[in-house]
């Protein structure tokens, strides 16, 4: 089952560097010192005004709810070089957050991140990982309306970059799903689909989670693969435990009464110790 659009609710690293920039800015009231400085209530940004000043008025306009104004300014620091201006830019549109939903929109602002080759280890690097799997996402199934159409293999190009480059999980459990279907130019390989998936799940991620122990179950472990489907039921979002309880009581039925109270206890110590261990 294809559930990428459900694992947006999964924690991705670009929201680590936001979190991070938010601890800079203190108090949402520290904002006020410099609202006048770079925006107007009626005439908006202020002619050369700091780009990174702008950029925080826009974070502190957007936790108020002043969105719109947050919108603006974010597009003024966007072109103004400030890379997670256009970060936010994009998932506003992506979402429909604070202005109209325009994945086509959306699918340019996360070009020009890509576009910029952000080296890994950079400071920046979460917000183009976050960009190439939006990407991948887009082309993988077209925007309707737009030039974007269905192209798998480009897809997984993206989705490579930012499994391999960054270590995306979500990326790399995309990269799982096309080894497992001979998708997106890739020949059909348990192998390296199971390769993929253990690098996803090792970072957390209930789907590749859910996915190996199934693909584990399947192959005679039965123990192992039905804890960790277990351990995934728990650890998924509301979104995605459906797809996921289906799969861990098909695999649960068809156990033994001894085989389930140990991946029981098994699945215990795995959300302890947490990634799939």
């Amino acid at each position: 089952m294809r559930i990428s659009e459900l694992l947006r609710s999964s924690v991705f690293s670009a929201l680590v560097a936001i979190a991070t920039f938010g601890a800079t800015l203190g108090a949402a009231g520290q904002a006020v010192a410099f609202d006048d400085k770079v925006f107007d209530d009626k005439t908006g940004v202020k002619p050369q005004s700091s780009p990174w000043a702008v950029f925080q008025f826009g974070f502190s306009a957007y936790k108020n709810g002043r969105k719109e104004q947050a919108a603006e300014a974010y597009k003024y620091a966007a072109e103004n070089g400030q890379i997670g201006a256009t970060w936010k830019l994009a998932r506003m549109y992506a979402e429909g957050d604070g202005v109209e939903r325009d994945d086509y929109a959306a699918f340019k602002f996360f070009s020009e991140i890509v576009d910029q080759d952000v080296e890994p280890g950079s400071p920046e690097e979460s917000y183009v990982s976050d960009a190439l799997v939006a990407l991948g996402d887009y082309l993988r199934k077209g925007i309707p309306g737009s030039p974007i159409t269905e192209d798998e293999v480009a897809a997984q190009e993206y989705y490579m970059r930012a499994a391999a480059n960054y270590r995306n999980p979500n990326a790399q459990f995309e990269m799982g799903q096309m080894f497992l279907n001979g998708k997106g130019g890739v020949k059909a390989s348990i192998k390296q689909a199971g390769r993929w998936f253990q690098l996803a799940a090792e970072k957390g991620h209930a789907g590749a989670q859910a996915t190996l122990g199934n693909l584990l179950f399947q192959s005679g472990k039965i123990v192992r693969g039905l804890a960790m489907m277990t351990a995934a039921l728990e650890r998924a979002s509301p979104a995605d435990r459906p797809w996921i309880r289906g799969m861990q009581e098909e695999a649960f039925a068809a156990a033994g009464e001894a085989d389930r109270r140990t991946a029981i206890s098994l699945a215990g110590d795995i959300l302890t110790k947490g990634g799939d261990q």
